[in-house]
């Protein structure tokens, strides 16, 4: 089974009053054969669906796979594998328990 090359990845994020409509951006490689697409949510979209739409519509649009911030935690990660039943990758950056209390101060 032959290697597939790496040509399209997002990572979705939170940041205060921000939305997929207003905070989508797509980078490409000079060759034009890689995006990178980041997506930002306002903290509130964990409760509107809108995160697992998002999802859905990226693994649809080729999307190889997602990364998450932090902000999103081990249960969502494990929501958004299930919604995409698994068919890409979905992980997330973790931080260390010494800045647990730091980050929940920032976002909160």
């Amino acid at each position: 089974m032959a290697l597939e090359n790496l040509h399209k990845w997002a990572f979705l994020y939170f940041s205060p009053d921000f939305s997929p409509e207003n905070n989508t951006v797509i980078n490409r490689n000079i060759a034009g054969n890689c995006e990178f697409i980041t997506i930002g949510f306002d903290p509130k979209a964990k409760t509107d669906g809108t995160i697992i739409e998002t999802a859905k519509k990226l693994r649809n649009e080729g999307v190889q796979f997602i990364e998450l911030c932090g902000g999103f935690g081990p249960t969502w990660t494990t929501k958004i594998n299930e919604a995409l039943d698994f068919e890409i990758p979905v992980g997330a950056v973790t931080y260390g328990p010494e800045f647990r209390q730091q980050l929940f101060n920032i976002m909160n």
